[in-house]
């Protein structure tokens, strides 16, 4: 009997205003060492996704990203892919291909490494994960980091998630429960690693892997994970996707200090075009309160959670470093919130 090797190509559909994943089983030749260029073009109906009319529907997908699967296991692969129309050329929608063309106008020179914050909230039938049928939890304290039955929900999907990013070779910082009960956040980012990639495209395909990874499991278990920017009303946090970005300049104590001043002056210039494309929904999520600066407002500070730019203690200590981007809301694109912060930080078009 013939081996085979299941591939799970995976791309970002036309959802308005929030794109989402798709993905479809490709079976190939059975192999424990495949690479992309083993991978054929794959195409798909983009009049189901809100990417081609009826009359016109042939979407091409180009596999751009490998991974081992962590879930399927040896011998089988998640392939990130690009969406690309008909006559070759980038579908509007292929945000990745916007940040690959910036990275090599500029952003390799630049030497950019990107980390995010990945919030996300845990649903079931219709409530967050563990919340009471009637009425709510106790107030927000107790929760974030928190340990022990009544302070933390939903860990069990939390740890298999860690393990899969792991078996997979992704850039899994860290994970910890959330200020609300039954949200939590994964950290995908630089990691100190030897030869380990911490460039912008990289980066926003491990979060695209890791959102992917965590849907499958949590869909397992029967549990809805939300990205939405306030997933409850009231004196409850929101969730993010905070973004630490740094270039070469900015880490060099020759010149990280001056490099950092310049790319939060850079920031408060622009902050409306970051706005628009940092999120679906975010004005419900910075409002000034719960750890968040006023979307109509832009501030800076050190260790400053109420800040749209955080500078580390670390960071200021030193005299350079990384600065946090507070604003990016859970459900934003990795790609274009990278795109935005390298073409008004690094000075690229």
């Amino acid at each position: 009997m013939n081996l085979i090797s299941s591939i799970e190509y995976i791309w970002l559909d036309g959802a308005k205003p929030t794109q989402q994943l798709r993905s479809k089983t490709r079976m190939l030749p059975y192999s424990d060492n495949l690479s992309l260029h083993d991978l054929p073009e794959w195409n798909f109906d983009g009049s189901s996704t809100n990417q081609a009319t009826g009359d016109k529907s042939d979407c091409v997908l180009k596999p751009v990203s490998l991974i081992h699967d962590p879930l399927r296991g040896q011998g089988n692969y998640l392939a990130m892919c690009e969406v690309f129309k008909a006559d070759g050329t980038a579908h509007p929608t292929n945000h990745r291909a916007t940040l690959r063309e910036l990275m090599a106008r500029g952003g390799v020179k630049e030497d950019v490494y990107v980390g995010f914050e990945q919030e996300y909230t845990m649903f079931e039938e219709g409530r967050p994960l563990g919340w009471p049928k009637e009425g709510y939890p106790a107030p927000q304290g107790p929760f974030y980091c928190g340990v022990g039955v009544n302070k933390v929900y939903g860990r069990k999907i939390v740890e298999e998630h860690a393990e899969a990013c792991n078996r997979a070779a992704l850039c899994l910082y860290g994970i910890n429960a959330e200020v609300m009960p039954a949200q939590w956040e994964f950290q995908i980012g630089y990691r100190g690693i030897d030869n380990e990639a911490a460039d912008p495209v990289t980066m926003s395909d491990h979060v695209w892997f890791a959102r992917y990874l965590l849907l499958l499991i949590a869909e397992k278990h029967g549990v809805e994970i939300s990205f939405a920017n306030k997933p409850m009303r009231g004196d409850w946090n929101g969730a993010g996707m905070h973004t630490n970005f740094s270039t070469r300049s900015m880490r060099d104590a020759t010149t990280g200090r001056a490099a950092i001043q310049n790319a939060i002056a850079n920031l408060e210039k622009r902050h409306a075009d970051h706005i628009e494309v940092y999120g679906h929904g975010l004005a419900e999520r910075l409002t000034g309160a719960h750890e968040t600066c006023s979307i109509h407002e832009f501030k800076s500070g050190v260790s400053d959670r109420g800040a749209s730019i955080r500078i580390p203690i670390s960071t200021n200590q030193k005299g350079c470093g990384y600065i946090e981007d507070r604003r990016p809301g859970a459900n934003a694109d990795p790609y274009m919130v990278s795109t935005k912060l390298m073409k008004t930080i690094c000075n690229l078009v």
